[in-house]
């Protein structure tokens, strides 16, 4: 299977490491995460996959989060009720996210896309 690399078009971020999968060669598949959220069964999947926590998956620093006061709420709410919450709005998912057969990666960080090789 070809990896999944979800990203959002206008985010620099999601530029640079698209440019680094083309520049090393890598097919992929890419998917707008907005235009095409993640479902609920995919992170239900994924979240574990990783080995992150749950709140490595959100986009901290994106203004949905800050508008909904999410710093707070989170610690309150269930697994379940936030993993619902990134299911339902791409802008919540830190971005890019890869997915291969083996491994998730979130967020961009050169060195540990490297390991891929």
């Amino acid at each position: 299977m070809k990896p999944l690399f979800l990203q959002y078009p206008a985010c620099s971020t999601c530029q640079k490491a698209k440019k680094w999968l083309t520049e090393n060669n890598f097919d992929f598949t890419s998917r707008h995460i907005v235009d095409e959220n993640p479902t609920l069964d995919e992170l239900k999947r994924w979240i574990p996959m990783s080995g992150l926590p749950l709140k490595k998956f959100f986009n901290t620093s994106g203004l949905v989060y800050k508008e909904m006061n999410l710093k707070d709420k989170l610690k309150t709410m269930s697994d379940e009720e936030q993993i619902a919450l990134l299911a339902g709005n791409g802008k919540l998912i830190k971005r890019p996210l890869l997915i291969t057969d083996t491994q998730i990666l979130v967020g961009f960080k050169p060195e540990e896309w490297e390991k891929l090789k």
